[in-house]
């Protein structure tokens, strides 16, 4: 069983009987289900949609094994002795073992080929709730198109060398012969579990009629999410983020409710943060039932949540608006809605004139509340005046004492 190893490097047995490399993203308590992710034709595990992905499924508590197929990233083998059956076969053998060494796979995701391969793979693995596929093409043969101008070399000599992303791939008639036998559309008709398709209506290598070809085959459950404005490869960062946190909201509904022992959650008033393994910074934040995650920003950090500052702004933020409808209630005012912004800065104290300090910086937090309603020019006036006499507010006021002790650990 693997534990307390987020990004753990592994590698295991393939279809061929190369040694592949994969990694395993692990949340930072007892996963809920483990997932399994294809990357796309002649790419590798590190990709940034399947790393974003990952962090995103482990934030809900889902381990995510992704791995390169032979002959690809850090595998061993030789790619040009690859064909589509063995990604298939790769992927299957990838699911028996995290099987065997950590738990069944419940979730297969497959980005472009490898949304084809874990189609093709579901019905050969035992347990598998939900196959969610990213820019797949309806039938693997869709691939030949990127060989057209090397198709007759290929079926002449046998083989030809074919430049692919920027690298050379040999690739063999046997892998055409192969794939254009593939009976996907049969595989889809009876996957077996729910399905969600992801495309960009304007795929570049990839249509998005393969996404339709694939949602009308399947039988329900299924869902569809069109990624306006994407790239093949979801290279910009809120396309990859987008898909990612949809692919984490959806399957969850299909792998189970995430545990809560009682023993890992902190009293009532205690919040406990700690590392989480994502990036240098990444922490964990428990609020009573409640889970957060902090971060710092790229590129510092891995901008996997909320920075420290934010956290702090988001409390006064929640403290203020909670205040003034408490009030707002208890006075019966026609407010509707209450919505503050606010931002933190430093600012040298000779700018501040109504600062005590004098010289240095000192932290300077914007608050500005928009408020919606009938309200009168005194009402508006009293709802103000409220906002600062929010617990927060007047804590981060006050004089605070602070005491540090070490604590055994666990």
């Amino acid at each position: 069983m693997f534990t307390g190893m987020p990004g753990s490097k592994l590698e295991f047995t393939g279809a061929t009987g190369a040694r592949l490399a994969a990694r395993l993203d692990l949340p930072d308590s007892p996963p809920r289900a483990y997932a399994l992710f294809a990357h796309c034709f002649t790419c590798n595990k590190d990709v940034v949609a399947a790393a974003r992905i990952a962090r995103a499924l482990t934030a809900h508590g889902i381990a995510v094994l992704r791995f390169d197929f032979t002959g690809l990233g850090g595998s061993g083998g030789d790619f040009g002795h690859t064909d589509f059956s063995s990604n298939v076969a790769d992927v299957v053998c990838a699911a028996e073992y995290l099987r065997d060494h950590a738990g069944p796979v419940s979730l297969l995701v497959g980005h472009s080929l490898g949304g084809a391969a874990v189609l093709a793979a579901a019905h050969r693995i035992e347990g598998v709730r939900a196959v969610a596929t990213i820019a797949a093409p309806a039938d693997p043969g869709h691939v030949l198109r990127l060989l057209d101008e090397h198709r007759a070399d290929i079926e002449r000599d046998g083989e030809a060398h074919v430049t692919l992303a920027g690298r050379k791939f040999r690739i063999r008639k046997e892998f055409l012969d192969d794939i254009a036998g593939q009976p996907q559309s049969e595989r889809i008709a009876h996957l077996g579990a729910a399905l969600m398709v992801v495309h960009s209506p304007v795929d570049e290598l990839v249509g998005v009629e393969n996404a339709r070809r694939i949602f009308e085959t399947a039988r329900h459950p299924k869902s569809f999410v069109a990624v306006d404005g994407a790239d093949h490869l979801l290279t910009k960062r809120a396309d990859a983020e987008y898909v990612a946190g949809v692919l984490a909201a959806w399957a969850s509904r299909y792998v189970g409710e995430a545990p809560s022992p009682a023993e890992d959650r902190p009293a009532e008033g205690t919040v406990v943060v700690s590392e989480n393994g994502a990036g240098p910074f990444g922490q964990r934040v428990l609020v009573g039932r409640h889970e957060l995650t902090a971060d710092e920003p790229e590129p510092v950090g891995s901008d996997g949540g909320p920075s420290p500052y934010d956290l702090l702004l988001a409390g006064l933020g929640a403290c203020t608006s909670m205040t003034m409808r408490m009030y707002a209630q208890r006075k019966g005012l026609p407010l509707d809605r209450a919505t503050v912004r606010l931002r933190h800065s430093r600012i040298h104290a000779s700018d501040c004139a109504d600062c005590e300090t004098k010289v240095g910086r000192l932290d300077r937090i914007d608050r500005e509340i928009v408020l919606e309603g009938a309200l009168t020019e005194e009402q508006r006036r009293s709802l103000l005046e409220i906002a600062d006499k929010c617990p927060v507010h007047r804590t981060l006021h006050s004089e605070v004492e602070i005491r540090t002790s070490e604590a055994a650990g666990a």
